[in-house]
């Protein structure tokens, strides 16, 4: 088998892996459009749901994305409703952003849609294609 040929087929999974992210990406966005939420804002209501309260910079680290635009993210979570800036009791300097409880109950309802959505992308395929997919994705993840 030639090298070209080789690079013609990893080209071609490397295709396949990206259109499926992006099936996934256009389900997720359609399905935050709903709650007039954007995926970043949900991602950022995802990780302070886990850790309950942080500061900014804590979540920016935690997304991978510059402070400015952390701030722009809670800006838009907080004019919904969904998280709130505190006092931080140890630091009367920083502030802490905690999920509200009506940004506990979207996120849920978030999810439920979510998991609706992602198993319409992956309804084409068998339960023992599943498994073998996520066998072999966990696989490459880890």
């Amino acid at each position: 088998m030639s090298a070209e040929t080789t690079g013609d087929r990893d080209d071609s999974l490397s295709d396949a892996v990206r259109s499926v992210a992006r099936l996934l990406r256009q389900a997720s966005a359609e399905s935050l459009a709903r709650w007039g939420l954007t995926p970043s804002q949900f991602r950022a209501l995802r990780v302070l749901l886990r850790h309950e309260a942080m500061r900014p910079s804590e979540l920016s680290s935690h997304l991978h994305i510059a402070p400015r635009s952390t701030t722009e993210v809670l800006d838009g979570l907080e004019a919904k409703g969904l998280v709130e800036r505190r006092p931080d009791p140890h630091d009367r300097r920083a502030t802490l952003v905690v999920p509200t409880s009506r940004g506990t109950d979207v996120a849920a309802d978030i999810r439920s849609a979510s998991g609706s959505e992602a198993e319409r992308v992956f309804d084409p395929l068998s339960p023992a294609d599943r498994a073998h997919l996520v066998r072999i994705l966990r696989k490459l993840v880890d």
